[in-house]
Formats: C-alpha cells, structure tokens, sequence
C-alpha cells in the first residue's frame, strides 16, 4: 500500500544482476543525462529495454524478503545474490540525518514500542488515508534512533532477526558500496526520497544532504552507478537544477492515481524514467499491456515495482512467470524484495532464444 503525507502529494512506497560488476545507470537517448557511471559499452541487443540492454535488478529495500529491510544484512545479502542496484528509502532524523527507512513512522520497522523512554513521542498525524498515531523520525534525533533495532515488517515473514540490526545511515549505506567497488564488486544506489515536501515544510531540506552526502564519499569517482527517484515531480526538479544524476519519476497505480488526484502522463515526464507500478503493465489474466512501449517511445526508462516471491501478481503462478513476463514487456529494470530468484530468472533468461 502506498502512504501519503496530507502536508503534500507524497507518496511513500509500500510497493517499490548479474555475479559479476552492476550494469550502468541506463539513460535515455533523449534527454542526454550523465549517469553517475561510467558508460556502457556498445552490445548486441537481445533485449526489449530502451537500451537493448539486460534489465536492472533492484534489491528493494536490500533483500527485504529475507532479512528486515533497510538493513546492512539486507543490502549485504542483496550484494551477494547479485542484484544490480540496492534501494534505500531515505527519511530524516531531527538533527538533519539521512537513514534508511521505509516511511516517516517507526512502528512497522523497529523496536520502538518496546522503548518506555519514547512513550511521550507517540502522536497523531494526519495522513490521506486517516490520522495515524505513531512514532515519526523527524521527533527523534539520530543518536536516540541509534537505539533502535529493526525488525521483519512482513507478517510470514521470517522473523528470526527481529530486534538484533542496527538502523542504518546513508553514510552507512555509502560507505558499504564504496568498500565494495574497491574490492571489484560494483553496485549501484537506487535511492528514493521518502517525504521530501515534508521534511522541507519543518526545515529539513533533503537535496542537499543527498548530493553532498555521495560527493564526500566520492561515488562518482569509483564508478558507482545512482538513480534517485521519488513521488514528488518538485523534489525531482530540484534535484535536476543540481545534479546530471538519472531521475525516476515514481508513479502511484491505479485506482489510487485517480482516487489521490495524482495522474502523472508519460506526456508529462521529464526526468530520465519513471517508476511504474506493475499493474500498470501486468494484466490479471497473465498478459501485458502496452505501457512499457509507450513510454519507451517518448525515450523513457520504465522500472518496474515490486515483485515478490510470497505474494506473485494475479493471472501470474509465481513470481519467475511474473518477471519474465516483464522482460518479456520490455522493463528497463525491476525492484523485489527476493533478488536472488530475480538474479536467476534474468540469468535462464539471457540465455534462452528471444
């Protein structure tokens, strides 16, 4: 389920590679971005994406499956099952810090309910959906959130390790693919900007952080490959002013689009790509529509979110049928929760007839 904040039109993502090093960020022939990459290198095309390039494996949330998201275990597995990209979901601490979390609230992800000195902070925010009482991460400063340990939102879930994983730091995260470029591994971020419209309205400006954050760990340098995406058309623009960083523009599927008064066109899309909810292309009768080749013809990326091995899209028998039905559209690139099925799937795929 998608989450809006009521101060915006803010979508927060409930949705949303190969052994050896990370394909490139893939842009578009038009608009010209600069990947914070270094550049593909021209190869027969055997796939339907923009690039004729294999899609991208996006770990979503690490390999959320299996460990509780948004942790250095989860991207760590993630890593070594081969994914392409690790995707965290950045919000903000009272103090300005950036750290990987799935919504603004507290609740779903971490411990902190079972923390007596953090009673007082529980309140109620207004949402689309309702008000919600939780815990929110701009009440609490990075030293306090350091107490906290995560936990497996997912009910079915393994839940082994719950209340044993830190929260973990953009820096944190930086640091972990820099490590990993120098030892050969290359993994690129894909990051999403959770709430930026909120955090600007009590003073806490995401962009900066974010750029800043990568030019100190020196990202560009070590060849690491960076998506930024988010819900937010403003917040993507003022990335843009800023940054050649390829953008994803997140898209909200139906019904919901309309129902939130959040219809984007792919007429209005500027950025390099957009991130598509995958009902937009998988049909409940296990065909595909053509969403994908109409946004390939304006010159846009499509990734696609979020396939998952315990809850397959309808008209679909598991999660294998549903990805290679995506290839088979035409995706630029796919986020799950289990990567390494992905990893597979892609690998059977590539070398298998097309």
């Amino acid at each position: 389920m998608k989450y809006l904040l009521a101060v915006a039109p803010v979508l927060l993502l409930a949705a949303c590679g190969q052994a050896q090093d990370t394909k490139t960020a893939q842009t578009p022939v038009a608009p010209q971005a600069e990947a914070n990459a270094p550049e593909t290198q021209a190869e027969t095309k055997t796939f339907k994406s923009l690039t004729g390039e294999a899609p991208i494996i996006i770990a979503h949330r690490g390999a959320s499956g299996l460990f509780p998201e948004h942790t250095i275990k989860a991207y760590e597995t993630a890593i070594e099952q081969g994914a392409d990209f690790i995707e965290p979901d950045l919000v903000m601490s009272s103090d300005g810090v950036l750290f990987a979390n799935h919504d603004g609230y507290l609740s779903d992800t971490t411990d902190i309910a079972d923390h007596p000195e953090f009673a007082d902070r529980k309140k109620v925010r207004q949402t689309p959906f309702g008000d919600r009482e939780d815990w929110w991460s701009d009440d609490f400063t990075w030293e306090e959130l350091k107490t906290l340990k995560a936990r497996q939102r997912v009910e079915g879930r393994d839940q082994e390790y719950n209340d044993q994983l830190n929260l973990v730091s953009f820096d944190e995260i930086l640091d972990l693919v820099t490590e990993q470029a120098k030892k050969g591994r290359t993994v690129g971020l894909h990051i999403e900007a959770k709430w930026p419209s909120h955090f600007s309205s009590v003073g806490l400006d995401m962009v900066d952080p974010i750029l800043d954050a990568m030019d100190v760990k020196g990202l560009k340098a070590a060849g690491i490959p960076v998506y930024i995406q988010c819900f937010e058309p403003q917040f993507l623009a003022e990335v843009a002013k800023k940054s050649d960083i390829p953008l994803i523009q997140n898209l909200i599927g139906p019904p919901y689009d309309k129902m939130l008064g959040m219809e984007i066109s792919l007429d209005d899309v500027t950025t390099a790509g957009v991130g598509a909810n995958k009902t937009m292309i998988l049909n409940e009768d296990g065909t595909t529509t053509d969403y994908i080749n109409q946004a390939h013809d304006k010159g846009l990326l499509v990734h696609v979110f979020t396939v998952r091995d315990d809850e397959p899209a309808p008209g679909f028998a598991d999660s294998r049928a549903e990805l290679r039905a995506l290839f088979d559209a035409g995706a630029d690139g796919v986020w799950t929760d289990y990567p390494g099925t992905a990893v597979d799937v892609l690998k059977n795929y590539e070398t298998a007839e097309q």
